[in-house]
């Protein structure tokens, strides 16, 4: 079956009909997804009710990780199991949660966001969950906090604004302990990255570069993978 990212789909406005492009998370379809998602490790009821909750209350629920990116994510700090893990990027904080099952007993979680609208929802859930007192909550702007930090980190996830991905990226490396894992979200921006660049489009050309970027740096060995909208997995050197 061909990969498909883009629907054009024909839209009424006003009387006349257009046609719009729709563009999707996912690059296999609905039943192969279903599938490796049933033969994956079952989603965690606490974070069930959690997605259900983000998409009964919060705008753009689709940023959620979901059962089946979860499961990666739990998979790979459970390999890795870090002592320190940062995220930039919250949301409700289903990713966070995920991540927090690799954490080791003295470990720690500071994740970062810019919406204080979120901030009860996560903290709620994190509550609920074995590592509440782990998980420490940060209001602001990414680059502003992340110096203020003082720690070296085994694991860093970067889901936030995709025009600073460059600049997370440059920030983080030299906290990094050596073997750390830098994941990437979103990486393959619904397809975008093989269309012609549009020059006012932004952070396309930021994720191109971003991408380009962790490929040839000698500092790091990176993979990527099509997972959901694209995740990709640095080693650091």
């Amino acid at each position: 079956m061909p990969i498909i990212y883009l629907t054009v789909m024909p839209m009424l406005f006003f009387g006349f009909i257009t046609f719009a492009k729709i563009y999707t998370m996912h690059f296999i379809s609905d039943d192969l997804q279903d599938y490796a998602s049933n033969h994956s490790a079952d989603e965690p009821q606490l974070l069930s009710t959690l997605n259900r909750e983000t998409y009964q209350k919060v705008l753009q629920p689709r940023m959620l990780s979901g059962h089946f990116q979860g499961r990666v994510l739990s998979m790979i700090a459970k390999l890795a199991n870090p002592q320190h893990i940062l995220e930039i990027g919250t949301y409700t904080g289903y990713a966070t949660l995920s991540l927090a099952e690799g954490l080791r007993a003295d470990g720690t979680i500071d994740t970062i966001d810019i919406k204080e609208e979120l901030q009860d929802l996560q903290r709620k859930y994190f509550d609920l969950s074995p590592w509440g007192n782990q998980i420490f909550q940060h209001l602001g702007e990414a680059l502003d906090i992340i110096p203020t930090l003082n720690k070296k980190f085994d694991l860093v996830f970067i889901d936030a604004d995709k025009e600073n991905y460059l600049n997370y990226f440059e920030m983080i490396v030299p906290l990094m302990n050596k073997g750390g894992i830098i994941l990437s979200d979103n990486v393959l921006w619904s397809g975008k990255v093989l269309e012609p660049l549009n020059e006012k489009d932004r952070t396309t050309k930021v994720l191109l570069d971003y991408n380009r970027l962790i490929k040839e740096d000698p500092r790091v060995e990176t993979i990527l993978l099509p997972i959901r909208d694209g995740l990709t997995v640095s080693r650091v050197i």
